[in-house]
C-alpha cells in the first residue's frame, strides 16, 4: 500500500469522481456528454470516445488532488494512458488523486425479481 495514498484518504478533505462508466452504461455518459451512437461505429470505438472524455476531465485545471481524494476507474481504463502515463500513474503523480480500481462486472439480468451481481472469475 502506498503509504501517501492512504494518508490522503484518510485525512484530506475532498470526494471521490466516478469515472467508472462500464460498457452497460457507457452510451447514456456518452449520450450526456453530447456524443450521440453516430460518434461511434462498435463497443471498441465507444471506449475510445469514454477514454477521450474521460481524458479531457482528468486533464481540466480543475481536477486536482486540491479537490478530489481520488476518481474511481474502470478496467479498461488501467490499460490506457493519459498524456503519455498510465491513467492511474497520471492521476497520483500528476493531480495528486488517488485512482481507485471499480471491481465490479456489472449486475446479471433480473431473475425472480433479484439482479445479482455477474461473477468475477479473474479477481484473485
Amino acid at each position: 500500500m502506498n503509504k501517501e495514498m492512504f494518508e490522503k484518504v484518510r485525512d484530506g478533505d475532498g470526494f471521490i469522481a466516478a469515472l467508472d462508466q462500464s460498457g452497460g452504461s457507457t452510451p447514456k455518459a456518452l449520450k450526456l456528454y453530447g456524443l450521440g451512437d453516430e460518434s461511434y461505429a462498435n463497443e471498441s470505438e465507444m471506449f475510445d470516445r469514454v477514454h477521450e472524455m474521460r481524458t479531457r476531465i482528468v486533464t481540466s485545471p480543475s481536477f486536482t488532488g486540491d479537490r478530489l481524494l481520488g476518481a474511481i476507474l474502470f478496467e479498461m481504463t488501467m490499460d490506457r494512458d493519459i498524456e503519455g502515463m498510465g491513467s492511474a500513474e497520471y492521476l497520483w503523480k500528476k493531480k495528486r488523486v488517488v485512482p481507485f480500481l471499480k471491481i465490479d462486472k456489472g449486475l446479471e439480468d433480473e431473475v425472480d425479481g433479484v439482479q445479482l451481481m455477474k461473477p468475477m472469475p479473474g479477481l484473485d
